[in-house]
């Protein structure tokens, strides 16, 4: 059974002692992600008959909190491949399901998600990749930027725009038109092998076609962002986790005046509000996972705020952990300074920490009108 337990265990044994050198690297290592694959931590929650493990939402968060403790670019590939897998389980023809989902619950087949623009963003309203019907299938044309896992993914979830709406589609990377180019020396999650993916001409089947024509954007791309933000929000408290184990053994062990950093008054405050916040971090994913799993609508929401409050407070703490630190917090001999890099990210991706105070803020108010 894939959970919290084994999921520690397959960071302590393949991830840990080596996650540095995969960010220097800017990649992770093949061996590595065939290792996931063998331990069926690529799409864990899909069911049983398509070579899932059939585990809850809330297991899955765990798992996910635990790779993002070991690493955040390990952590980004799975979650980008456990949003194609899920659209595909949730939305798919059984035609598709049956072509996909194997592949993607083993690994063979890695996964990406193709929604960002260079000029827009994840904006849904202001997507500019387009697609138009030809013949018996569709063409798409644009460019998707910032995608997780795009050097090396063998399938692509493309949202496109065809009139007013957004269509989602099912691209194979070998599909003439399909142009991949590396993005190198971002700030944080180095080694999640981002791309720009170019669309020229690229011409896909009708059964390229994932849900509803017109309506992904508030259908599967909603469901499948959300998602993401779950797995975002457990991997923030996986970074907060990091911090707090880096620092508790740091201040240990260092020494000012001959007396250990742990005694000082200031260093225990940093630690208290670290053991605070990541445990209510945890607590808020843990319900919105508990939602997922019993289908509650409140979900969405409820992730929101999981995915808000645990990546500003990973990167709240990430700093403290470099501070703590000292000069060392700043080199490479230590791991809070990737720590601090990744925690950064977390406020970006997946709905920015100002889009989310948006977003949380009308429901509130809206729950508060008479």
């Amino acid at each position: 059974m894939r959970d919290r337990a084994s999921a520690r265990r397959f960071v302590r044994d393949h991830i840990a002692a080596t996650a540095d050198e995969y960010d220097r690297l800017g990649r992770v290592p093949e061996p590595l992600l065939d290792a996931i694959g063998a331990a069926g931590l690529w799409a864990p929650f899909l069911p049983v008959d398509v070579g899932g493990d059939g585990v809850s939402y809330t297991a899955l968060g765990a798992i996910h909190e635990e790779i993002g403790r070991g690493c955040s670019s390990v952590r980004s590939l799975l979650t980008v491949h456990t949003m194609v897998a899920f659209a595909v389980d949730r939305w798919g023809t059984e035609d598709q399901r049956r072509q996909w989902l194997p592949s993607l619950a083993s690994g063979r087949i890695p996964a990406s998600l193709c929604v960002s623009e260079p000029e827009v963003g994840s904006d849904a309203t202001r997507m500019t990749t387009s697609a138009r019907r030809a013949g018996g299938g569709w063409v798409l044309n644009g460019t998707k930027t910032w995608i997780t896992g795009g050097r090396r993914a063998g399938l692509f979830l493309v949202f496109a725009r065809n009139g007013p709406g957004v269509t989602a589609f099912l691209v194979p990377r070998e599909t003439p038109g399909v142009e991949i180019t590396p993005i190198d020396d971002m700030l944080g999650t180095r080694a999640s092998m981002l791309a720009t993916v170019t669309l020229r001409d690229v011409l896909v089947g009708t059964d390229a076609l994932l849900g509803p024509e017109s309506f992904a954007a508030g259908m599967v791309l909603t469901g499948t962002l959300d998602l993401g933000r779950f797995s975002v929000a457990a991997g923030s408290v996986g970074i907060t986790q990091a911090c707090l184990d880096a620092c508790a053994g740091y201040t240990s062990q260092r020494r000012i005046r001959d007396v250990p950093l742990r005694e000082l008054q200031l260093i225990r405050a940093k630690i208290t509000d670290m053991v605070t916040d990541v445990t209510a971090a945890r607590l808020l994913y843990e319900r919105a996972g508990r939602l997922k799993d019993a289908g509650d609508a409140q979900t969405i929401m409820a992730t929101w705020i999981a995915k808000y409050f645990a990546s500003t407070a990973a990167a709240r703490h990430a700093s403290a952990a470099v501070q703590i630190h000292g000069a060392n917090g700043v080199s490479a001999r230590h791991p809070v300074a990737r720590y601090f890099r990744d925690a950064k990210v977390m406020e970006i991706i997946e709905g920015s920490s100002e889009i989310q105070q948006i977003t949380i803020a009308d429901a509130a108010y809206q729950k508060a009108m008479p």
